[in-house]
């Protein structure tokens, strides 16, 4: 027989409020995304406006204050103190060289530096190519005798190219989706891939070397050989396993890749949407006499005000409907929290990038050599703010150096302790197995056991798995992946 009986259970739970979950949101946001989403309120909430020239705010706020001594909505938040903390629990194309070892084991290389000038009369986002990619391969689609079914079967492929030059659609999937045999589609692919550039559309890296070596007035047969029937061991560096199975000397294999080295392994690029690929910095820390200046980018957000036509209804007691006068209230409030909300976002943001400039000086003094062991409580600690606030804050966030654009992520790192009892950034240990990797013999490169070896020489006591860990985050292939022929 089951037993039914009331009780009581005492517990303390933490909630947010909306606007401090509206901050939560915002803190996460990078500049562009913060654009966007005020656009949208904008958009969405009547009560919103930009704010217009500053003359024509003040006519109109001594205009509104004439007719009431009411409380207003006030938009601006300017003098506002900051009240605690969220809650808890919250070079040209022509001179650029191939870097073989990258593509091969299919890594990603960003190094960008973008212009310092953050000034709204000068700086400017980056417009995108006249030409993109499929504008480029489209124009020469329709070039092509090819039938009506033909030509929707060659739009199809060309929209399903990536940036890369790659294809990234299944010929069966394009053949079922137009009833056609896979050999038709496979017809028009042949076709797109030795359009210009040579080689796009392919499905693979094989496929693509191939396809703009067979298309050269005198194909290298030697270095079509080794990509057609050897990939694997090529892309695997077992050159010598090569050289045995096709008897050919390493002279011989050698000029065959110099030939392969020739080819663009990414014929999409040049041609994407060169704007999709910038890192627009949300911060830019700069020296100014000795010292620092920190610089918010948001010169392109919208400054937001209250809509002065709804202050006035809901100030018009006699006219106005108390339903009305509800919905207005609710809108305001909603716009209110908004306009606060960025404002606070701001000043946290400043707060939390003036304590990572403060405990990596030696960074922004001396360069990337002095980065320092820090961890997302210290900053935490030392603005009194909860540790979640601090990595959403840092989290997809990038400042401008002396020393290149930055994610604010990357001034934080464990600690390393070297035998004279120096505590350092594990930064700094990647940076030297980096130096360690970029010196070594290119026919004979370092196993992780040799590069842990190295850096105990030099007073860095790191295990082998540990240099392993750091060399895969790195993406730093394998030793065996690292040799080179020269």
């Amino acid at each position: 027989m089951m037993n039914l009986g009331l009780s009581q259970r005492l517990g303390l739970q933490m909630k947010q409020s909306p606007q401090q979950v509206l901050l939560s949101s915002l803190l996460q946001l990078p500049l562009v995304s913060l654009e966007q989403r005020i656009k949208i309120e904008l958009e969405q909430n009547p009560f919103l406006e930009e704010e217009l020239e500053m003359e024509e705010t003040l006519e109109q706020e001594m205009e509104l204050k004439e007719k009431t001594e009411e409380e207003e909505y006030d938009s601006s938040v300017d003098g506002e103190e900051y009240e605690g903390d969220i809650a808890e629990g919250e070079k040209g194309e022509d001179d650029r060289e191939v870097d073989w070892d990258t593509i091969l084991n299919d890594e990603n290389n960003y190094d960008y530096r973008p212009p310092k000038d953050n000034s709204a009369e000068v700086f400017e986002r980056p417009d995108a190519v006249e030409t993109a990619l499929p504008d480029h391969l489209l124009s020469q689609l329709h070039m092509t005798k090819l039938s009506d079914i033909e030509m929707a079967i060659g739009e199809e492929i060309i929209w399903n190219i990536g940036e890369d030059g790659y294809l990234k659609a299944d010929v069966d999937d394009i053949a079922e989706n137009y009833n056609v045999s896979e050999d038709t589609v496979e017809k028009v692919l042949n076709s797109i891939q030795r359009f210009d550039p040579v080689g796009i559309g392919a499905r693979n890296l094989q496929e693509c070397l191939l396809i703009q070596l067979l298309e050269m007035e005198k194909p290298p047969e030697l270095a079509v050989v080794i990509l057609r029937d050897h990939f694997d061991d090529f892309k695997n560096k077992r050159f010598e396993k090569i050289t045995k199975k096709l008897g050919i000397t390493l002279d011989d294999f050698k000029k065959a890749l110099d030939e392969i080295t020739k080819l663009n392994p990414k014929p999409g690029e040049g041609y994407i949407e060169i704007n999709q690929n910038y890192i627009i910095p949300d911060i830019t820390v700069e020296k100014d006499n000795g010292d620092y200046k920190i610089l918010l980018n948001d010169w392109n957000v919208p400054h937001l005000r209250i809509n002065h036509s709804y202050k006035k209804l809901l100030l018009d007691k006699k006219n106005t409907s108390k339903e009305t006068k509800d919905y207005i209230k609710q809108r305001l409030e909603s716009a209110r929290w908004l306009i606060n909300s960025i404002h606070q976002r701001r000043l946290t943001i400043l707060k939390v990038v003036e304590a990572i400039l403060d405990r990596q000086r030696d960074f922004f003094d001396k360069g990337k050599n002095f980065i320092k062991p820090m961890i997302l409580k210290d900053i935490a600690d030392e603005i009194g703010m909860d540790i979640s606030t601090v990595s959403r804050v840092t989290n997809g966030k990038y400042v401008q150096t002396d020393y290149g654009v930055f994610e604010l992520k990357y001034f934080f790192s464990e600690k390393i302790k070297r035998d004279n009892g120096e505590d350092v950034s594990n930064k700094k240990v990647r940076n030297k197995i980096k130096e360690i990797i970029s010196k070594e013999d290119p026919q004979k490169p370092y196993n992780d056991q040799k590069i842990a070896d190295i850096l105990k020489s030099e007073g860095f006591n790191v295990a082998r798995r540990t240099v392993a860990k750091y060399r895969e985050q790195m993406m730093i292939p394998v030793s065996r992946l690292r040799r080179r022929i020269v």
